[in-house]
Order: structure tokens, then sequence, then C-alpha cells
């Protein structure tokens, strides 16, 4: 295909998903590496392996590459993270597990960095933050919510508020975590400080909201 096609406005080529998910993990390496700021357009067209002409054919700008890349991840982890079963009436369990896959992913490096990112760029960017909140956070506390909702019709759980409840229950998991990864303040918290965590959470939560308090 002549270069002149893949200008800005040209059209896309064949294959479109398969392109932008390449466009996607070059931009990714090149995010992680030099930062929002530090990064440029020629750096990500050359990490993923194209043109800068089909790199603007997907994303008129920086800004618009970057939400991108951390709005479908953080979509991504919220559908796998909050896949919750109404149905199920283990309460203990069911939070149990949401809590521990919820600080490992948490606490992951690469995660910690995304975040740094968005919260720099979203001075100068706010409608990143806002499109990172809404894809990732709020999509999290919306889905345990909807499950809150169904426990509470269940007569299991006495929440007035699911919604806040959601929200407990998330801080009680990480309770200060976050903020000490984002300030680099020590490490990655080990597998049975992390479970440690998640059981307190989850029993604090429960005599607050359970119907067997």
């Amino acid at each position: 295909m002549a270069a002149g096609v893949l200008e800005r406005g040209g059209g896309r080529p064949e294959g479109d998903g398969d392109k932008r998910r390449q466009i996607l993990e070059g931009a990714r390496a090149v995010f992680m590496a030099a930062g929002f700021d530090g990064a440029s357009m020629g750096e990500i067209a050359r990490a993923a392996g194209v043109s800068k002409g089909t790199l603007y054919v997907y994303f008129d700008n920086k800004d618009a590459l970057f939400e991108a890349l951390t709005v479908a991840e953080k979509r991504g982890l919220a559908e796998a993270l909050f896949a919750l079963d109404a149905d199920d009436p283990d309460l203990r369990a069911v939070l149990t597990r949401l809590g521990l896959t919820y600080l490992a992913e948490m606490s992951r490096p690469e995660h910690v960095s995304i975040i740094r990112m968005v919260i720099g760029a979203s001075e100068k960017f706010p409608h990143l933050g806002q499109a990172f909140f809404e894809a990732g956070p709020a999509q999290g506390v919306a889905r345990l919510t909807a499950y809150l909702d169904a426990q509470v019709a269940a007569g299991r759980l006495t929440a007035a508020d699911t919604e806040l409840a959601a929200k407990h229950f998330l801080h009680l998991c990480q309770a200060g975590l976050l903020t000490r990864l984002l300030f680099a303040a020590g490490g990655v918290p080990e597998p049975a400080e992390l479970r440690r965590r998640v059981e307190e959470a989850v029993r604090v939560f429960l005599a607050g909201y359970g119907t067997d308090r």
C-alpha cells in the first residue's frame, strides 16, 4: 500500500484490530520506559514497527493514544477482576477471592507506574484521569455494588447504601497500600501479607454488613 494512503484521513488498512493492538503494545513499552512526558509519537511508531503516517491514522496525538491504552487495560481488568456470581451464597469466599486478586493486581509495579503516569498527565489533560477512573475504579465499584445488591435482596447483607459498602470493602483491602506503593515507600507485599490484609478486610466488612453479626 502506498505511503500516501496511510496518511491521516486516508482510511485504515485491513487487519485494523491487529494493527491497533500492535500500536498499543509499542506504546505500552515506550510509556513504561519514558513516562508520558518523555514519550514521543516517533518513538512509539518505531517500537510498534509502523510508520508515523500509519500511527496517525489510528491516533491523532499522544494523549489520545495514552487514553486508549490505559482505558483498554483498566476496562479489561475491571471485567476480569469483578466477574462476580450474584447467585454464589458464600459471601466470605467470594469477597476473599476478589480481595486477593484485587490486591495482587493493584500492587503490580507496572500497574503502579501507569497510575503515576495518569495522575501526572491529568493535571494537563483532565479528561485522561476522568476516562481512566470511569473505565477502571468506577466500573469495579459498579460491578461489586451489583453483587452486593443481590446479597441484600437474598437477605445475606444489610447495607442501606451498597455502593458505599463496595467502596468500603475495597478500601479496607488496600488500607493505605496503594499510597505507599505510589510513593515508592517500600516494596510489594508478600502473598502472606496480602492474604492477611484481605482476611481482615472481609472480617471487618461482614462484622459491619453481615446479617449474622
